[in-house]
């Protein structure tokens, strides 16, 4: 069965960009461009991995990732940090928010893939 990946990214060209490559490898996608509702659709997806954009408006992805770990439902998704915050220290407090991959933009696809295969094979480890 496919693996199912969430992707919020505000980003119209980065989130088409992101969903057209994970689509390719044969991944089922949703796509959300607003992160007051990314949680909600977390759930509803149940997704193997959610990807997150750190830089979104109206709420951040950081505290939407320490949202997600504290739910019972969500905490157990891995969740993959892409943010354009490349910083001393932002990789950190990334994931110490819980993020267990983190990749900054501009975003190449090679490392993308293989953050994204690397974290799902994670998964299956855990879920075998």
């Amino acid at each position: 069965m496919a693996k199912r990946i969430l992707v919020v990214e505000d980003n119209d060209l980065n989130r088409k960009l992101f969903c057209d490559v994970l689509k390719s490898q044969g991944y089922v996608v949703e796509p959300v461009g607003d992160g007051r509702v990314a949680l909600e659709s977390a759930r509803s997806f149940v997704p193997d991995l959610i990807i997150m954009d750190i830089q979104l408006p109206n709420i951040s992805g950081l505290d939407l990732i320490e949202a997600a770990k504290l739910d019972p439902a969500l905490r157990p998704i891995p969740v993959l940090a892409v943010t354009a915050y490349a910083g001393k220290g932002d990789e950190e407090r990334i994931r110490q928010a819980g993020a267990e991959g983190y990749l900054a933009k501009p975003v190449s696809i090679g490392p993308f893939m293989a953050a994204v295969k690397g974290l799902l094979a994670q998964v299956g480890a855990v879920a075998g």
